[in-house]
């Protein structure tokens, strides 16, 4: 166990996607509860739920991915915007992914909205990461 905590502590590929994953997960989390809220508690529909849902999952993902996961060190407000601009548009995509998914999965396939939210969060969390690491938080931007 302490050889397997020493790897984790010196390798950085390691650590990052150890932490996107706890935030990636933490966003979903944050997704969850707000889409179950809206949907549940307020008894909205599926578009308007999903979308709040999206909404606030962002906001917290971006700040969490800026600063912990990928640790980005842009140094003035133009390579911030482009960050963010990046961050918003594919997250927008993602967007268009997860809802395409949850319209499939509960009114296609006629699966519980748990299940259709909980596997489409697993695709979503892939993509983001590919759109983060690769198209968005790049060291170039740092």
């Amino acid at each position: 166990m302490k050889q397997f905590i020493k790897k984790i502590r010196e390798d950085t590929k390691l650590q990052e996607i150890i932490s996107y994953l706890f935030f990636g997960g933490m966003t979903t989390l944050v997704n969850f509860v707000v889409f179950f809220i809206a949907r549940n508690l307020f008894g909205w529909n599926l578009v308007i739920s999903n979308t709040l849902s999206w909404i606030f999952s962002v906001l917290f993902a971006f700040a969490t991915n800026k600063k912990w996961v990928f640790k980005s060190k842009t140094t003035d407000l133009t390579q911030t915007l482009a960050e963010l601009g990046k961050f918003f548009f594919y997250r927008i995509v993602s967007f268009g992914i997860d809802m395409g998914c949850m319209l499939f999965f509960i009114d296609g396939l006629n699966m519980g909205d748990f299940w259709a939210k909980f596997i489409t969060q697993v695709i979503i969390v892939i993509a983001n990461y590919v759109f983060s690491k690769f198209l968005i938080f790049t060291k170039k931007n740092s």
